[in-house]
């Protein structure tokens, strides 16, 4: 049912669900329907199709130009006996010009060079803006399957603490038990729920984010199943991951798009300098000494005080900059990276060594346990409440450091630009 379900959320429109929906999704499915689904990422793709255009219209020619003058459209006596003595039928005058401007040095060709990197930009942009986002998805998914876990935990806790009081409400009614140990349970319960609904309030905003990342409506409510396939690898080598980076990440590859872009603008500028040429044939009728004269001409500017010197000296300048922020953003990436790499490995250690801890994971049975003993007389309600808290903080270290080595990987392969296999 859960497939049929999420084969209709992919292939539909979100409108067709009803209000107050629960999705039960796993990782790639979320995915899945982020990559479809997502606006801004939709958006951003447009600009690639934009730059095509771009592309297509650098290639085009100049119109050619047509223009119509020198047109009488009345004469008077001395000038309509003129033309009769000249032999003319009709005594329209008038003159047309076609013009086509024919650019030169290239022009056009290092036009369409520089659209071409501009493309490229372009889609550099939108790998960018999948890298953020994506990164943005996984860690809101991290943090909602720690909160659902912990809600787990805290509603065990409550529902233990319950049963307890409604025992101890019985036992109390019949004289065995103090009414000051029930205020004590009662005390710690409320003190639980609170923390519950707390975690519940931050559930919703989490929920809220990845709701627009997958433009699923607000009444929608997503539970995430985790694999529980905690990530356990070890890092790659650090230099391997430099490789990557230089080879796979949006920003350093678009940086590198902008220095070519600023390197083909240079040459565009340069070519600047060589006037374009306009040529031109034109027909004159009864205006000059000839009844119909054909003519022919050309025309182009005089690169005497305007040789393109400012342009071309602020392309340079922008190239030497982006050559410059270029090694910066390679120096940023790096220590990125670094940080990156550390933070996941201290991480993962952390957790491997809380993982192998048995008494962690029997804490489970542990609760059975202490609750048993507490109805039992066996220990005393200072002893519960002090293992209720072991418990609760317990699971809530193991249950971060989980979100954390999951966070910290997305991180390392956000600051390489490509996921790790």
């Amino acid at each position: 049912m859960k497939q049929l379900y999420f084969i209709l959320l992919v292939l539909y429109p979100v409108s067709i669900f009803a209000q107050n929906d629960t999705l039960k999704l796993n990782k790639a499915e979320i995915e899945a329907i982020f990559l479809k689904q997502n606006l801004a990422l939709i958006a951003e793709k447009m600009n690639i199709s934009i730059a095509d255009a771009e592309i297509v219209q650098a290639k085009l020619w100049e119109n050619p130009e047509l223009s119509i003058s020198d047109v009488n459209f009345w004469a008077n006596k001395p000038q309509r006996e003129e033309l009769t003595e000249l032999g003319a039928s009709d005594r329209l005058q008038f003159s047309i010009e076609l013009s086509q401007l024919i650019t030169t040095a290239g022009k056009r060709r290092k036009e369409v060079a520089v659209q071409r990197v501009s493309r490229e930009i372009a889609v550099q942009e939108f790998g960018e803006t999948l890298r953020e986002l994506k990164t943005e998805l996984r860690k809101s998914i991290n943090e909602i399957i720690y909160s659902q876990k912990f809600e787990a935990v805290l509603t065990e806790q409550v529902n233990v603490l319950e049963k307890l009081i409604n025992a101890y409400e019985r036992q109390v009614r019949d004289g065995n038990f103090s009414r000051v140990e029930l205020l004590r349970l009662k005390s710690s319960s409320l003190e639980i729920e609170n923390e519950l609904y707390q975690l519940r309030v931050e559930l919703n905003s989490q929920l809220k984010t990845l709701k627009s990342l997958l433009n699923l409506p607000p009444a929608t409510y997503i539970v995430v199943v985790s694999d529980d396939n905690n990530r356990d690898a070890i890092p790659p080598i650090l230099q391997d991951l430099f490789s990557l980076a230089m080879e796979n990440r949006p920003d350093m590859k678009l940086q590198k798009l902008q220095t070519d872009l600023f390197s083909k603008t240079l040459k565009l500028e340069k070519a600047q300098r060589v006037p374009d040429i306009t040529l031109s044939a034109s027909y004159d009728r009864y205006s000059g000494m000839w009844k119909n004269f054909f003519g022919i001409g050309m025309s182009f500017d005089l690169p005497i005080l305007n040789q393109n010197q400012g342009s071309i000296r602020a392309a340079k300048l922008g190239l030497e900059q982006s050559q410059y922020l270029e090694q910066q953003i390679q120096n940023e990436m790096f220590n990125e990276i670094f940080e990156a790499y550390s933070n996941y490995e201290q991480s993962l250690k952390f957790y491997r060594k809380i993982s192998s801890n048995e008494l962690l994971l029997e804490l489970d049975k542990m609760l059975e346990v202490y609750e048993r003993n507490l109805l039992n007389r066996n220990i005393s309600m200072l002893e519960f409440i002090d293992f209720m808290d072991t418990y609760q903080t317990s699971k809530q270290i193991f249950l971060d450091t989980q979100k954390s080595v999951n966070n910290n990987f997305e991180e390392l392969q956000y600051s390489i630009g490509i996921d790790i296999k």
